[in-house]
């Protein structure tokens, strides 16, 4: 804790030396304060919303295990489409889950297992707290893992340990880069090829909906929803076999097909 304010005592200092700014004046420290009051707030309540959503969830899934067969017979008989897209949806659904609650978690704690490991060797403070700060960040979409390691390298630079910390940047930047390509890339495309960009757009609306939920629920809402655009096609086509969705090149060729659920 000392280390800790005696690095913002530093920045405090660099500021306002640069720029005289008081950043740490009352009046600045009163608006942090309400600040952080309405994040409280707004973290207090974000957390009951996720566990009325999960205690919901259990409730709904522990009928669903008591009768898991009559329970697919109802849907199946309930829903007013040809047998071959329901078993279109069942197959897709399973695999859309299978890669967003299994896969992005499994993700998560391979880069998060490996920035524990340059955490102990380059000498980071909390190396166990990193790590799970870690894992849970790389599910962020566009910053991932980088909005924990480069903060962590910058302050140890900033105590004067420049070695470690340009060490464990270079780690960070190449070994768990590389770690979240080689994952995503690899076993998320076994589960189920999904589009990157489904994945984005995914959990951005999904943690706007849902919360912390949304990292898994938005990828899974979107694939979804292009499915039943599939699915759609299929019961309305004129065709027997409806043709699979086309997409334009540069050169106007016609001949690439490419899925709805990319």
């Amino acid at each position: 804790m000392t280390k800790f304010n005696v690095f913002v005592d530093k920045i405090h200092s660099y500021i306002y030396s640069k720029t005289n700014f008081d950043i740490l004046s009352k009046e600045n420290m009163d608006k942090v304060k309400s600040s952080a009051g309405r994040f409280s707030t707004s973290a207090v309540s974000g957390t009951f919303n996720t566990l009325t959503v999960v205690m919901s969830m259990y409730f709904i899934l522990y009928f669903m295990l008591a009768s898991p067969r009559l329970f697919e017979r109802i849907l199946s008989s309930s829903a007013p489409l040809k047998r071959a897209n329901i078993s279109l949806i069942g197959e897709k659904l399973r695999k859309l889950i299978m890669a967003n609650a299994i896969g992005i978690p499994v993700v998560a704690l391979g880069q998060g297992i490996v920035g524990l490991i340059g955490y102990f060797i380059f000498g980071a403070p909390s190396p166990i707290l990193l790590f799970a700060l870690t894992a849970a960040a790389s599910m962020i979409p566009v910053v991932g893992a980088a909005i924990i390691y480069v903060p962590v390298c910058v302050f140890m630079i900033a105590e004067g340990n420049t070695g470690q910390g340009l060490g464990l940047a270079a780690y960070c930047l190449v070994v768990v880069g590389l770690t979240d390509n080689l994952l995503r890339f690899t076993l998320l495309k076994k589960l189920e090829n999904i589009h990157p960009l489904n994945t984005v757009f995914g959990i951005i609306m999904g943690m706007n909906l849902f919360g912390f939920m949304g990292l898994i629920f938005g990828p899974i809402l979107i694939s979804f929803t292009l499915l039943l655009v599939q699915v759609y096609r299929n019961e309305f086509s004129d065709e027997d076999t409806p043709p699979e969705l086309e997409l334009p090149n540069r050169d106007n060729d016609q001949g690439d097909r490419v899925d709805l659920i990319v």
